[in-house]
């Protein structure tokens, strides 16, 4: 068959409606027009996703952020809070609505006249620094919006209430907050497909294989983030399999592995079913839960990386065993074959591995930085080594843990310390950057200003790490709790075993500082319910000093009373007994496995 007519007349042939509907003709198209017809199919599949992810755009701006943004404005919660979560999604919406849209709509209404989209998306270029913000700030975003999530109970109805609507479909914020993670990579693997079909003397080349370069870069950043969300996505599946009790959606935590094992019990020769999760920096132990709809699993021990070994064991009553013994606790394990026991030896020994290899990396790090720091003569005169951000997790001189609002991460550019504002708010001439102005650690300021560096204060009462009482408690577990009529929020309560008189409350079970203690000596107990109170609560006076608990349970809020009803009295108090069936309270992380306990 003769080949006639340009291709912008081959194109303006296909549009035609009688010619595609004649099987001749339309013969003719698909057999000539084969590599035109994909290049215009990659530009429709362009504009017809660039449309639902505008819709995307407008449904997180509009509705999540406008609806959030207004709550906050009453005060309810912080307005920089809903800011930090959206970051700069306003201008991501405005931008891809107001004119990427309209150009790539434009242009396919035109598409006979002019068959190109590499001009279009080279406008897209110098916005990708937008993209840049948004997955940068992406992982902070998801701290704080499950923080927020969990802390505010009004902040939780507003995204409840618009996860619920059609417009969603059936998709979490999260997933939302996603897509423009995601759409800088379908550029990118659209642009490849197009310039696969573009003939190499095509006018769009040139634009094209220009896009494709820049965007590529951006691209790898946000592959970076996408990894990094399916994890927290994992973590927050996790949690909410915990009961929500569990402190273990940090973008630091990378799951690893889980599944079902058998533990041998030390006293006898049965084997009880559990549950473990494998993290980069900790083992969760757990025991299943047979109830409909609620928490899957009760974690009873909580094994640091830091410390661990792991070997197989001979058994001649149970095969595919193997050991895990950790600081908190060792356990013997029957895995269901050799091929899962194999398994599980090494994701925990290439854990390990990993743990040691970076702790060793920040150890070396933290000694090289000591060593510039130790030379007064050199300091200032020459670029320190700075500590990542992501090998600490609170600042290196007052040992307060970082955040993404009130405490961020900042680096002093004389010893490369990662330290917080309060301990970086001080500025000194350095010699190393030409005698200008930089940012330096208290410490640092001092020596290079010939000032004395003041000693370290003690550390107070509440600089005591939760899960250092946690392993030696009498009683420990989460409590609602209520001081002055204020709101109820969730805390870590502890009665340490080396302490029994103090109730110290956590806001989480890892915290390295408590928010409170309470001298228990002297109290008078009340378990009278007042109408404002929740279920099973009881309070503790003194004077004018009123303190209001709830526990999740009678049974839970009984357990405590007991034991605080002798402290109040100025008498150490028995660890109560317990069946491991209940998971608001960990009474003490090292209990026997026997009998009835089945721990």
């Amino acid at each position: 068959m003769k080949q006639t007519g340009t291709c912008r007349e081959k194109l303006h042939f296909f549009s035609n409606d009688n010619n595609i509907h004649n099987p001749m003709t339309a013969t003719f198209f698909f057999l000539q027009e084969t590599n035109d017809q994909k290049l215009f199919n990659i530009a429709s599949e362009l504009l017809n996703t660039e449309k639902a992810y505008v819709t995307r755009l407008k449904l997180l701006d509009q509705e999540f952020y406008a609806k959030l943004m207004e709550e906050a404005n009453k005060g309810t919660f912080p307005v920089d809070v809903v800011k930090n979560i959206f970051s700069n999604i306003s201008s991501i919406t405005t931008f891809h609505r107001d004119f990427l849209l309209p150009d790539l709509e434009k242009r396919m209404g035109e598409w006979a006249s002019t068959p190109r989209i590499g001009d279009i998306l080279q406008k897209l270029t110098p916005f990708l620094k937008m993209y840049a913000e948004y997955v940068k700030n992406f992982d902070k975003a998801m701290e704080l919006l499950k923080h927020w999530t969990d802390r505010s109970p009004q902040f939780k109805a507003i995204i409840q209430d618009i996860q619920s609507q059609e417009a969603c479909g059936s998709l979490t914020l999260q997933h939302h907050m996603l897509e423009p993670v995601q759409r800088v990579p379908r550029y990118e693997m659209l642009l490849k497909d197009y310039l696969k079909k573009l003939p190499q003397d095509d006018p769009d080349r040139r634009d094209a294989e220009k896009s494709l370069e820049i965007i590529a870069t951006a691209a790898t950043h946000s592959n970076s983030a996408i990894r990094k969300s399916e994890n927290l996505k994992k973590l927050m599946e996790i949690y909410e399999m915990l009961g929500e009790e569990e402190d273990i959606v940090h973008a630091s935590n990378e799951f690893i592995k889980e599944g079902n094992l058998l533990k041998l019990a030390a006293r006898n020769a049965s084997a009880m079913e559990r549950h473990l999760f494998l993290f980069n920096n900790m083992l969760l132990y757990c025991v299943p839960k047979f109830s409909l709809g609620g928490p899957k699993y009760t974690v009873r021990t909580r094994i640091g990386i830091d410390g661990m070994t792991v070997r197989e064991s001979n058994n001649e009553d149970y095969p595919f065993t193997f050991q895990v013994s950790g600081k908190e606790r060792t356990l013997e394990l029957q895995a269901s074959s050799e091929q899962d026991k194999a398994g599980w030896i090494k994701a925990i020994q290439e854990t390990i591995d990993i743990f040691n290899q970076k702790n060793e990396s920040f150890k070396n790090a933290l000694k090289d930085v000591e060593e510039v720091s130790v030379s007064k003569a050199e300091l200032g005169k020459r670029a320190p080594r700075w500590i990542r951000d992501n090998e600490v997790t609170m600042c290196m001189k007052c040992k307060e843990p970082f955040n993404a609002i009130t405490r961020r991460r900042h680096h002093c550019r004389a010893c490369g310390y990662v330290v917080c504002w309060k301990c970086s708010d001080n500025k000194v001439a350095l010699e190393y950057d030409a005698n200008k102005l930089n940012k330096v650690c208290k410490d640092c300021y001092a020596i290079l200003k010939g000032e004395s560096v003041t000693e370290g204060k003690k550390k107070g009462i509440l600089e005591i790490e939760a899960g250092q009482f946690t392993d030696s408690s009498i009683m420990c577990g989460f409590l609602q709790y209520s001081e002055r009529s204020k709101p109820w929020q969730k805390v870590w309560c502890v009665i340490p075993e080396t302490e029994c008189l103090v109730l110290y409350l956590y806001g989480a079970p890892q915290d390295v500082k408590a928010q409170s203690t309470i001298p228990l000596l002297g109290y008078t107990v009340e378990d009278s319910a007042r109408p404002a109170d929740p279920p099973a609560a009881f309070r503790l006076s003194q004077s004018k000093s009123v303190h209001g608990f709830a526990a999740d349970s009678e049974e839970l809020k009984l357990r405590w009373l007991k034991v605080i009803r002798v402290a109040v009295l100025g008498e150490r108090p028995e660890r109560p007994q317990t069946d491991g069936a209940n998971p608001g309270v960990s009474d003490n992380n090292n209990e026997h496995e026997a009998g009835t306990n089945g721990t």
